[in-house]
């Protein structure tokens, strides 16, 4: 494990995204937030927008996110969000993203997530939690980086806040099988071991990329209520309540559930300092791989951390992005070994 201190900010659990940026201007700052039509994402954004920053929601729901940027334009006094389209699970609309983007950009932050109550597959045959929560964020994210070199030179760095969770401590990479096509799937594992791959993204990426002046940091933003578990299967439900009983969380208002990613956009402690996993706007205590989580439900796993994991996971990542897509009508979610098209999923 790392010994040495991690690092530490003036904030706490109780902070909100406003405290973390009182005294600060944004203005000239270029972000992306992803998945800001509701929840946390918008929360962000708005905290964001309200200290001077330019904004660009990017969002699957558009008509959503227009009402999410007419709100934050009007309450804030800024300039009204940019609104784009992104589902992160096609590939395609990434690109379109990306293409679309013009000039330098200062902070991206991956916060979009999706859960899935059942096993469901992109059209390439990929499980969609870890498409969408790793690979389609990893594709943007690499599609963005000339974008980002070009804001690192505007601003001295430029940032990426890759949005985690505590249920990384649950799962590794399962490098074998990734995509859940020989072990039976468990939707809570899945989720968990995409979690662990934002966590990994953020140290390669600033291994990879901190030469250009950009650094990636990972956060957990703790227990907030979203539409995240709208759509939580009753034993989702009784899990998250478990963890709740055992003092693994405590519930967060959304504007202190957004303070942990706004600390990583903005605070100087992590201006050139990435590859971290923050938690209640520090960074976190580093843990072995079976430490129990009711025991260090602030802490961080090896495995979420390790560098040789961290570089494997990206290498795969490209190999899997290289691929063409085969043709089909899109996500699929496989019950009694047939597969269905769903009209609903849970995501931020």
């Amino acid at each position: 494990m790392d010994a040495r201190k991690p690092i530490s900010t003036p904030f706490t659990s109780s902070s909100t995204a406003d405290e973390v940026l009182q005294g600060i201007d944004l203005t000239g700052l270029r972000a992306i937030v992803t998945g800001a039509s509701s929840g946390l994402g918008a929360e962000t954004a708005r905290a964001l927008a309200s200290a001077g920053a330019e904004v660009t929601l990017a969002v699957r729901n558009t008509a959503a996110g227009g009402v999410v940027a007419e709100t934050i334009g009007k309450s804030t006094g800024r300039i009204r969000p940019h609104v784009v389209r992104l589902d992160l699970a096609d590939r395609a609309s990434v690109a379109r993203c990306v293409d679309a983007w013009d000039g330098p950009l200062h902070l991206l932050i991956n916060n979009a997530g999706v859960v899935t109550g059942g096993l469901e597959r992109t059209q390439e045959g990929w499980e969609l939690q870890f498409a969408t929560n790793h690979l389609g964020h990893f594709a943007l994210a690499t599609g963005l980086h000339h974008a980002l070199a070009r804001g690192a030179a505007d601003r001295d760095g430029a940032r990426i806040v890759s949005v985690s969770s505590t249920a990384h401590m649950r799962s590794g990479i399962d490098f074998d099988d990734l995509h859940f096509e020989r072990r039976s799937y468990d939707p809570q594992i899945a989720y968990a071991q995409s979690k662990t791959a934002n966590s990994l993204f953020a140290v390669e990426a600033t291994h990879r990329w901190a030469s250009d002046g950009i650094v990636a940091n990972a956060v957990n933003p703790g227990g907030v209520a979203t539409g995240l578990q709208r759509n939580f299967t009753p034993e989702q439900k009784a899990s998250l309540d478990a963890a709740e009983a055992a003092g693994v969380f405590t519930y967060k208002t959304v504007e202190q559930g957004a303070a942990t990613s706004i600390v990583a956009a903005v605070a100087p402690e992590f201006a050139h300092s990435g590859g971290h996993y923050l938690d209640d706007a520090q960074e976190a205590c580093t843990v072995p791989n079976d430490a129990d989580l009711a025991q260090h439900p602030h802490g961080v796993k090896e495995w979420a951390l390790d560098p040789a994991t961290a570089k494997r996971l990206w290498s795969v990542s490209t190999d899997l992005l290289r691929v063409r897509p085969r043709p089909g009508p899109g996500p699929v979610r496989h019950a009694g070994g047939t597969g269905r098209l769903l009209g609903r999923r849970a995501a931020r």
